[in-house]
């Protein structure tokens, strides 16, 4: 299963960049994740619980990051096992370039599963996968940007909210 998809983030590209490199960081991002721990150098080891259908499974793996182009792009590769659900595995493409006064996120998201899991049928499976990198990247922005108001319509409103702040803000406090 492969997606693509792209988002503008309103943070410059260095704050994406590092964010991504940031195991709290993706700790906050991934759907489901427990423990996210080890280094950019060294690889993570990430405990990620999901339900896929009605299958539910803690997957315990590794994320590595390679092909890093600094604040430009960079490679999300994770393997994980999830005992008898099976095992999912999949890597992501980053590309930012700065746009607008911020960031324009773009990837390409490859995602495989076996066990039980790939029983489930590549509907279940493709929709799965494309919910997940969906919320990824938007936790990513959310956390970034902080997240916005939402009417019952689920259109953005601005009503004189305070200014956003987002994880880089945070960080410098």
């Amino acid at each position: 299963m492969q997606m693509s998809d792209t988002r503008h983030i309103s943070v410059p590209p260095a704050q994406v960049y590092a964010a991504l490199l940031d195991p709290e960081m993706l700790k906050t991002c991934v759907p489901g994740a427990q423990e996210v721990t080890g280094s950019v150098a060294d690889g993570f080891e990430a405990t990620v619980v999901q339900k896929v259908g009605p299958v539910k499974a803690t997957f315990k793996g590794e994320v590595t990051i390679s092909d890093m182009v600094q604040d430009t792009s960079l490679k999300i590769d994770g393997s994980g096992k999830g005992g008898a659900a099976g095992f999912a595995k999949g890597g992501a493409e980053v590309r930012l370039a700065e746009k607008d006064g911020g960031t324009e996120l773009s990837y390409d998201v490859e995602a495989k599963v076996g066990g039980k899991l790939a029983q489930l049928g590549s509907r279940i499976i493709d929709g799965f996968a494309k919910k997940m990198a969906d919320q990824f990247f938007q936790n990513l922005q959310d956390a970034l940007e902080g997240p916005t108001e939402k009417t019952e319509e689920g259109a953005e409103t601005d009503n004189d909210a305070p200014a956003k702040k987002g994880w880089f803000g945070r960080a410098k406090d």
